[in-house]
Formats: structure tokens, sequence, C-alpha cells
């Protein structure tokens, strides 16, 4: 099996590499990797339709896994057209190539589609209605896979940290230089391990069991009370005091309730997803 990773280099193309590094080893699995300036990896743009298609012509892949993403949410409430360009416009090349060549597409979205009003886990067929541009963006992106692709899996994620530049190593490195720190306690989500996504969608990969999942670790949490776990886990005596939204104004608005039920994921696959506080304590180990 041949897959193309666009975006290799992120947080979740490098969760990716590492859930098949042993098939890749084997040969039973080749990873074609794509992203700009990463030795190794190919340059492709995917919001340019003729290099999307001179990519999969050359390569054969049978699956694209679509983790490139503008992921800067307050940067695109003043840059919408560039978070289009990216969000929106590159998975709709990558469908339409998909479909011509009859491969499959796994593309990655977001909790943002939603605004946070709900009370309860949002489910797959809930209603989809953000609040900002980056929001905009990643929901017309998931309209055009479904209006342009057949063999799709559309996964939502939200709360993502891997290897790169996250939330934990943004605590972690304050907590090296203050005593305190003050993080909001009125955004409730779920904290989402890469490898742990890494892992679902390598069970969704060789199904035909197309759709739109949810994707995020088990339980919930405020960003506040996440701090909280991390520190305690990697013994760091810092405190954290709770602050509301409104005490951290932003550019771009945030869901308040983002909590997403990876309802497919159980009913079709069968598949559970690891609970948050095992996950965070697994990667800082």
């Amino acid at each position: 099996m041949k897959i193309l990773v666009t975006g290799c280099n992120g947080q979740l193309g490098r969760a990716i590499n590492e859930v098949y590094k042993d098939e890749a080893a084997s040969g039973e699995v080749t990873l074609i990797n794509s992203d700009f300036g990463v030795e190794g990896a190919l340059s492709i743009d995917i919001t340019d339709i003729d290099a999307v298609r001179k990519i999969v012509a050359d390569e054969k892949p049978d699956v694209i896994i679509n983790c490139a993403a503008y992921t800067n949410v307050n940067a695109a409430e003043s840059d919408e057209a560039t978070a289009y360009r990216i969000n929106a416009e590159g998975p709709k090349n990558l469908a339409i190539v998909s479909k011509e060549a009859d491969i499959k597409l796994v593309h990655i979205s977001t909790d943002y589609v939603f605004d946070g009003t709900n009370t309860v886990p949002y489910v797959e067929t809930d209603t989809p209605k953000p609040l900002g541009a980056y929001g905009r963006t990643k929901y017309a992106g998931e309209e055009f896979v479904l209006e342009n692709a057949e063999k799709y899996f559309i996964v939502r994620t939200a709360w993502l940290y891997g290897d790169g530049k996250n939330f934990v190593r943004t605590m972690l490195s304050l907590a090296e230089t203050h005593d305190e720190v003050s993080v909001v306690c009125d955004q409730i989500g779920s904290p989402t391990s890469a490898i742990e996504l890494a892992r679902a969608i390598k069970v969704l990969v060789p199904t035909e069991e197309y759709g739109i999942y949810h994707g995020t670790c088990e339980g919930k949490c405020s960003w506040a009370d996440f701090t909280e776990a991390i520190f305690l886990i990697a013994k760091k005596n810092t405190k954290v005091n709770h602050i509301t939204t409104d005490q951290y104004p932003t550019p771009a608005e945030r869901p308040a309730y983002s909590v997403l039920d990876n309802k497919a994921f159980r009913d079709r696959l069968g598949y559970e997803f690891a609970d948050w506080k095992s996950a965070i304590e697994e990667y800082l180990q």
C-alpha cells in the first residue's frame, strides 16, 4: 500500500509516520511524504490542482492522508483568503484528483466547524456552524470533499498535541520561568494526542466505511484542568490560575464547548480512543 501524506512535517504528519514505521521498514507500506522545505519530502502545493494531479500520476498512491492545513486560528481572522486557499481549495483539489484516480482520501478537519453552544458532545451528524474564519475555511474544505470525492474519510479532531509546537510544550516552557500561569477555565474540550489520532486513522484506512468521523481522546476538561494535569505528571510546582475567556481576549472567538463524540468510530468500527489523561501521560513519558 502506498500512502501520500501531505503536511508530513506537522504534528499529525509526524505521528502518521511513527505509527506506520514498522510497515514502512518491512516494505508493506510505502509512505510518500510531502511538505515544503522538508528534507527527503516532496514539495507539493495542494492549492494547485495540476501539481496534485502530477504527484498522484507519478507516485500512484492508494491513499492520500491530508494533514496539510492553515492552523493559525488568530491569523486566519486577518488573512482568511490564505486560510481558504489551504483549508478549502486544497482539499477540493485532493478530492477531485482522488476521485479521478479512484483512490481513498483521509481529510483532517476540526471541532471549530461547530459554534460551541452545545452542552452535550457533538456527533458527526450535528450541523456545523463555525464562529470564525478558521472554522469557516475548514468547513468549506469538508463541503468540497463531500461534493467531489467518492472514497473519503473526513476526521474531525480537537485540541491536538504531538511532536512539534503545541499547548503542552508551551505550558512546560512557561513552567521553567514562571511560578504561576493563568489559563482559561471556561472552554471545554478533549485534549487529543496526535499518536492516538494516527492510530485511529491507521484502523480506518483499510476499510470502506466512508463518511464523517470524530476522532478525539475520550473525556473532557478545560484548558486550565489540562495544564494542571500536565504539571502534575511533569512534576512542576507552577500554580495554575483559572481565568475566563473574556480575561484573555484573542482575535478569534473560540468555541466554549467543543467536546466531540466519536460515535462513528465506535458504531462502524468498534474502535475506542484512549482517555485524554492516559494519552497525555504516554506523551510526557
